[in-house]
């Protein structure tokens, strides 16, 4: 097997005991980008020269003795978190030379860490789709079929893990934008509880919505990835101060005894039958353990679609107020005044869907609606995490689908704002709530794409989800499936 397939816990041992270098892993891993990148489009950016130096330093620790959790491991970004001296564009000609003078805190954890960074994965427009096509930088394709989409926003960040362009990938998630390509690419996804990681650093769509989280090959590389990512941040106003446990140790735990819920909400009319039986597959694998799966109800999960696309769009039309050919980023020359200059840097910056939704955000907030709809929804949102929370008094965790379908083809619902965001309708309701999410790879449909189901707990429980996706994994017997590129 080479190098750029192993998992990050692989790697580790192989560094370790000295069977491996940091050099060899990066090269490995550019070996594939070269191969197959033309074909995926992971990637808006590589950055080989810095990981070929970072992967020398790390051997040069290797040498003293000096390996901390991540020393060597190549790892890919979603690009909107900022990267000192690293272009971040958030996939938009609004952005597409700036250059941040600082790094998120993620980026610095990971990079202390000893992380070596590949390059910036390719997203949705400001984060706002669910399929990577409304991309300025062109369009990422599922490994597993490339006529099909990756899902999205973080389509390139899935692909890349998937693909072996990387060991693992960072994401972030406002509606469903780890969970959601996470399933549709076949890899471990986590989106943590609102809160427990930090966002300093992240470019904003919806603040009250938005976390960052990581894409890995297994459920340990996840439990890595999290004891490093998740914690206090002082520098970040939504950071909450909790102790963060080893992740790790929630691996080798059973499920026995537990209650497990299964939302009647969630098996609604137009699931894919391929998809439904791959649940219930799922659910007897989870009774199996030594689990009792029990039916529950979330009775305000019909609102949560209309509650989602008031509450993010608002908010990103406040978000993307500064973005105006002012003090970075692209600015028309045709303009001949300012005013002018504002609305032309604007309409050329910005895609079709994210105009869409500042068009939305900003009519939602304006003066005479802002109490019908903003506030209206802000009220339906704490009835939602109240449906949550009495769920959870009920059972350990929540399993549910992902998709309602398989990967679709590129192009099938560009055309159709409503029938493109329904792809979500089983992941917003996790951010309108504020609780942590987990995807795992759970079948295949007849045609060779992957399924994953949905584990849901209640705030900072992320070690539950831990828990019971490496018990599932371990029993599931799913196979090492790649695909074949």
């Amino acid at each position: 097997m080479e190098l750029n397939q192993l998992t990050i816990h692989e790697l580790q041992e192989k560094i370790k005991a000295g069977e491996t270098t940091s050099t060899e892993i990066v090269q490995a891993v550019f070996r594939r980008i070269d191969a197959v990148e033309k074909d995926v489009h992971a990637y808006i950016l590589l950055t080989r020269e810095k990981a070929l130096e970072g992967a020398a330093h790390a051997d040069e620790e290797i040498k003293k003795g000096n390996i901390k959790t991540l020393t060597g491991i190549p790892i890919a970004l979603k690009d909107l978190l900022c990267t000192k001296g690293v272009t971040t564009t958030c996939a938009s000609h609004i952005l597409h030379n700036y250059v941040p003078p600082y790094d998120a805190t993620v980026v610095e954890k990971l990079r202390d860490a000893g992380a070596v960074f590949t390059g910036k994965t390719n997203m949705d427009e400001f984060a706002m789709g669910s399929s990577t096509e409304t991309s300025y930088f062109g369009i990422t394709k599922n490994p597993w079929d490339l006529e099909r989409i990756p899902g999205g926003s973080s389509g390139g960040s899935a692909a890349a893990v998937v693909a072996d362009e990387c060991i693992a990938s960072i994401g972030s998630d406002t509606g469903g934008s780890i969970r959601q390509p996470a399933a549709l690419c076949g890899v471990v996804g986590m989106k943590p509880t609102y809160g427990r990681v930090s966002r300093y650093g992240l470019v904003a769509f919806a603040s009250s919505l938005d976390q960052i989280g990581p894409f890995t090959k297994d459920v340990e590389d996840c439990a890595i990835m999290m004891n490093i990512l998740a914690g206090y941040d002082p520098r970040e106003s939504t950071s909450v101060p909790v102790d963060v446990p080893d992740y790790r140790q929630f691996l080798s735990r059973g499920i026995g005894g537990w209650k497990v819920g299964i939302p009647k909400e969630y098996f609604i009319e137009g699931i894919d039958a391929e998809v439904k039986d791959a649940i219930q597959q799922t659910i007897k694998v989870i009774e199996g353990m030594g689990a009792k799966c029990i039916e529950v109800s979330l009775p305000h999960t019909e609102y949560c679609l209309a509650v989602y696309y008031i509450i993010a769009p608002a908010e990103a039309s406040s978000n993307l107020a500064r973005y105006d050919g002012v003090k970075y980023g692209f600015r028309s020359l045709d303009g001949r005044d300012l005013m002018e200059m504002y609305k032309k840097s604007r309409s050329a910056g910005f895609g079709a869907e994210v105009k869409r939704r500042i068009m939305l955000g900003t009519y939602v907030l304006s003066s005479g609606y802002y109490d019908a709809y903003y506030k209206k929804a802000s009220q339906v949102r704490a009835l939602i995490k109240q449906d949550f929370d009495e769920a959870f008094k009920q059972c350990d965790v929540l399993l549910t689908p992902t998709t309602p379908t398989p990967a679709f083809k590129i192009g099938e619902k560009t055309d159709d704002p409503l029938q493109m965001y329904l792809s979500d309708i089983f992941t917003i309701s996790t951010n309108l709530a504020g609780i942590p999410g987990m995807v795992v790879p759970c079948g295949f449909t007849r045609a060779g794409l992957p399924v994953g189901v949905q584990f849901l707990a209640g705030h900072f429980e992320e070690g539950k989800l831990i828990q019971i996706a490496a018990a599932y994994e371990k029993n599931a017997n799913l196979g090492k499936r790649r695909p074949k590129l």
